[in-house]
């Protein structure tokens, strides 16, 4: 199957995707009011307009540094996963999403970076959380909040994955614990995003590292922006090799011409290239 991300209601009804994801929450901040006819997307922890608005609730690390798009290797601001007010907000906008569609997906859910949050109220909870190791407790955090919107969401459960695949990483990164994520998400997404995709041996590389790290199933995000459509075409190939799923982000149009070419060729008997062995 393959299905679209988009922030434009229009293109969620292209009879060319099998399924649809809606952004209903960025991490601009921007909010939309979510669609009957799509998997609405909530970005969790990652919102520009909050940090913006209250630059307390964004989290540090152990020499104060806060994480914001202002900083290297941080393209959007974040809010730490521990502050219950504006996790009861991302409960409220997910159950808006499950009035319009009983699936939702869960976009940006994790702590930003290695040694986040050493904030005053991460340093708090942990002191009195039964946790005596810090890691442990900040992967509980997450699992806690991620079970927590699961119980809210009638339908499919879907989780975004920063694309790391390596034992541990995940963990030591943002605080996921893939096997206790496991009990609560449906399929996880990991989106490998290219500018251009004129090559693919990388994207068999993660997208078979995933395959051995997940029981769950999960599929797999391409970057649809000024892509080439043969370059696309080739990916959604190694993507649909491994992934359940291809989806394509942020440009319908080009997403729409590559599987129109795709579709055309396995009419006419050709081959873009199959991934190696």
């Amino acid at each position: 199957m393959y299905g679209v991300v988009t922030r434009n209601p229009d293109e969620v009804a292209w009879e060319d995707f099998d399924r649809a994801f809606y952004e209903v929450k960025d991490v601009t901040g921007r909010s939309a009011e979510p669609l009957p006819d799509a998997v609405n997307m909530v970005s969790c922890f990652g919102d520009n307009a909050a940090a913006d608005a209250e630059p307390s609730l964004v989290p540090v690390d152990e020499e104060g540094n806060r994480a914001t798009r202002e900083r290297k290797y941080f393209d959007w601001a974040y809010i730490c996963p521990s502050r219950t007010e504006y996790r009861e907000g991302l409960l409220e906008i997910i159950d808006d999403c499950v009035e319009a569609n009983e699936d939702v997906r869960l976009d940006d859910v994790g702590f930003p970076r290695q040694g986040y949050c050493r904030c005053d109220v991460c340093q708090k909870s942990f002191a009195e959380s039964d946790y005596d190791n810090w890691q442990a407790w900040r992967a509980n955090v997450i699992t806690e909040f991620v079970a927590e919107a699961a119980e809210r969401i009638p339908g499919r459960v879907y989780l975004t994955l920063y694309p790391d695949p390596y034992p541990g990483h995940l963990y030591e990164r943002a605080g996921l614990d893939l096997e206790a994520l496991a009990e609560h998400v449906d399929e996880f997404v990991v989106p490998l995003y290219d500018m251009a995709y004129s090559t693919t041996y990388w994207l068999e590389v993660i997208a078979s590292g995933f395959e051995s790290a997940l029981e769950t199933p999960f599929s797999i995000e391409l970057y649809a922006i000024d892509i080439d459509i043969e370059n696309l075409c080739k990916a959604t190939e190694v993507a649909g090799h491994y992934g359940k799923d291809v989806f394509f982000g942020y440009e319908a149009s080009n997403a729409r011409g590559a599987l129109r070419r795709l579709r055309a060729d396995q009419q006419t008997g050709v081959s873009h290239g199959e991934p190696s062995s």
